[in-house]
């Protein structure tokens, strides 16, 4: 076997060893996550929702940056439609991430497809994105996801639940600088993924406009911001896929 074959001892991996793999290379997310789970607890016992109202946004939204919002949108009491759609183009950049993905896990039943697509947040892209540089169709790779995407929901269930607990207790919790570590963690997930012109474009246009944009109200800029980010990544990709097919047919 040469060096630069695309067997590794990860190819190899048992189902089980991969789900483990997964969920320990996906423990400095963990720690990230953590002061946000929290401190969306505290919001959530601070706000007119009831507590088991967050944990169940939790266990079934499963998107801190929609969660937040939607919390502050509830707690302005807005209207349904304007939530649905604000959170809707926040998370738009999870089609970025769908279709980055997308070849590795499109050989899959439904019933995984769906339950990976659930599971992917931030994090896990970040872990996963990483994980298929460095391992070219590894067979049990969807068990490797699971690992990485489980990990991160149950972390994210605990630490929302630990907010909603405390925040009860000391309601000026949130007030305490641990809104830090929300930056931290994802400057630590984009930047390593800023070596791909798609990535670059699109982390380079969306900044460009929150900035030019944050004097609108309600925090339109940054959803524009957001929306014009996603246009441009997926622009990118597509011309990045079509320079490639181009140059095989040539080829």
């Amino acid at each position: 076997m040469t060096a630069d074959s695309p067997i590794n001892t990860e190819t190899n991996k048992a189902p089980l060893a991969s789900f483990a793999a997964g969920a320990r290379d996906t423990l400095p997310m963990l720690i990230g996550a953590a002061p946000f789970g929290i401190i969306f607890g505290t919001l959530v016992a601070a706000s007119p929702m009831a507590p088991w109202h967050g944990q169940l946004m939790s266990l079934s939204v499963y998107a801190g940056s929609s969660q937040f919002i939607a919390t502050g949108l509830v707690a302005a009491h807005t209207g349904m439609l304007v939530i649905w759609f604000t959170t809707l183009i926040v998370n738009m950049r999870h089609m970025l991430y769908a279709a980055t993905l997308l070849p590795h896990v499109a050989h899959l039943p439904a019933r995984w497809r769906w339950l990976l697509g659930f599971l992917l947040t931030d994090e896990t892209f970040a872990v996963m994105a990483g994980y298929y540089q460095r391992h070219r169709n590894p067979p049990n790779g969807h068990w490797y996801f699971l690992g990485s995407g489980l990990a991160m929901y149950g972390n994210w269930q605990l630490w929302t639940l630990v907010g909603l607990l405390f925040g009860a207790i000391f309601p000026q919790l949130q007030t305490l600088g641990l809104d830090f570590a929300m930056v931290a963690t994802f400057l630590a997930i984009i930047v390593p993924q800023l070596n791909r012109l798609p990535q670059f474009g699109a982390a380079l246009a969306a900044g460009t406009f929150a900035y030019l944009l944050q004097g609108l109200p309600y925090k339109l800029g940054l959803l524009s911001a957001v929306l014009i980010g996603v246009i441009v990544g997926i622009a990118l990709t597509r011309a990045s896929k079509a320079k490639d097919t181009t140059q095989q047919v040539q080829a």
